[in-house]
């Protein structure tokens, strides 16, 4: 007598959960992308309350707006980018924490381009079509690129979990113990990461690492400090040529992430018997999307950015892709910019339990790009993909390590620090791509090894 199959549980993009499931689901991703998101704003100089509101509206604007044309969610959030910090900052002249004033004005100048930058690039590829953009963005690219973004965050996740390793260890293996052995549990299991807080922030109670005064002290209402683009500044067009640029690395960042949430989307769609989503064939769209929330950030007082990784590896965990929530999640967002206690008491989750929770996001970001690489079936024992994998991840990995998120090559007033890494990673495995497009070694008589029996 065979086994009785055990019920799939999980939610496609489509999918509205019960309401009250929802706001769980929806604060999940908050927690998920709130330490980032504020962790960018204070180190540019942008205001935090503002941030989270603008991030809120450009992912409730790029939902519908993907609903609305295509007939289905594209589920990600729209978030900040680490990618953006160090040009940002070249603007702002931040001190950690500080408002910058009309230095963000300028800033937003260059952030709107940036939009503008990905939206035209996401029309082009609408025009060329998706064939013609994996010729340039093949998956050993896209899934290089996911690869190194987790991994450049190690360090920062280390950092974090340092502040107290006790709690952060907790806090990591009760969240992978409830995202490994929950699964299948029905809606309990699609909460990991917010269980997995919760007992970290309890855990950190008796070390004395929760602080309830600034949660007391803070207003019930606040008004965020949106402010406009100052397109009258004399500098403007600096503010677009050192930050737009950055869409170098952000635009293969979102193919990736597209290509990720796509392939773990039509797995479940699998799994439930329905018809897969298809997400990858709108990677035209997607960058339409991202670039009109960079947009909207730099119109409102928001910082640059693109689709959060970090919100790409909870979905990965819990099988949770449904748009209803993500966009429940935005409407928490801005009610958390203009809600200053509701604000607080999230920003009084201890740093050592943002690591703990860090260690399995980031990590996970990374195994999604080789979770790419290995469903596109990339040949790894053929020279040409090893080499455009090796240069991307090297050359991204190497600036981590000895600049700090940069190649020392410094370009005045647009990389005033250096290269960021990985963009410079990312263009250098676009040339070398390009390179065997217009130089085939089939051309030369060279047979292209062959890769495993699948």
């Amino acid at each position: 007598m065979s086994a009785k199959k055990k019920e799939v549980f999980g939610y496609l993009p489509n999918d509205a959960p019960p309401f009250g499931q929802m706001v769980l689901l929806g604060f999940q991703h908050v927690l998920t992308m709130f330490p980032a998101t504020v962790l960018v704003a204070l180190l540019v100089g942008f205001d935090v309350s503002a941030v989270l509101a603008v991030s809120g509206l450009a992912t409730l604007t790029a939902l519908t707006l993907s609903r609305v044309f295509i007939g289905k969610f594209i589920p990600l959030y729209y978030g900040s980018s680490f990618s953006y910090i160090s040009a940002t900052i070249a603007l702002t002249h931040a001190e950690f924490g500080v408002y910058a004033g009309d230095l963000v004005r300028l800033a937003q100048v260059g952030i709107v381009a940036t939009g503008l930058v990905n939206i035209v690039t996401g029309l082009v590829i609408n025009y060329i079509g998706k064939d013609n953009l994996d010729k340039i963005l093949p998956p050993i690219i896209t899934g290089s690129v996911a690869l190194v973004i987790g991994l450049t965050l190690g360090g920062a996740a280390v950092d974090m979990a340092s502040a107290n390793w006790t709690v952060s260890i907790i806090t990591l293996v009760v969240t992978i113990a409830l995202s490994v052995y929950l699964q299948g549990a029905g809606f309990i299991g699609l909460l990991p990461i917010l269980l997995g807080a919760i007992v970290g922030y309890l855990v950190s109670i008796p070390f004395g690492l929760i602080d309830f005064q600034p949660v007391m002290e803070a207003s019930w209402f606040v008004v965020p400090k949106f402010s406009l683009p100052d397109f009258a500044n004399p500098r403007a067009w600096e503010s677009v040529a050192a930050i737009a640029i950055i869409a170098i690395a952000t635009i293969p960042e979102s193919t990736a992430h597209l290509y990720q949430i796509s392939l773990y989307v039509d797995k479940l769609a699998e799994d439930l018997g329905k018809e897969p989503y298809n997400l990858s064939q709108y990677i035209g769209l997607n960058l339409v999307l991202d670039g009109l929330g960079d947009t909207i950030n730099g119109l409102f007082g928001g910082v640059a950015g693109t689709n959060y990784g970090e919100n790409n590896s909870l979905m990965a965990i819990t099988r949770n892709y449904s748009g209803p929530v993500l966009m429940t999640a935005a409407v928490i967002a801005i009610l958390l910019g203009f809600i200053g206690k509701l604000a607080a008491l999230v920003h009084s989750i201890p740093v050592a339990v943002t690591g703990g929770l860090a260690i399995y996001l980031f990590g996970v970001i990374g195994m999604q790009g080789i979770a790419l690489i290995q469903s596109e079936k990339v040949n790894l024992f053929d020279p040409k993909e090893l080499s455009i994998g090796a240069v991307i991840t090297i050359v991204a990995l190497g600036g981590q390590i000895i600049g700090n998120g940069y190649i020392p090559i410094v370009i005045p007033k647009i990389f005033p620090q250096g290269l960021p890494c990985i963009a410079t990673g990312a263009v250098a495995g676009i040339i070398l791509n390009a390179l065997f497009l217009l130089l085939p070694p089939e051309k030369f008589g060279i047979e292209t090894r062959e890769n495993l029996n699948y």
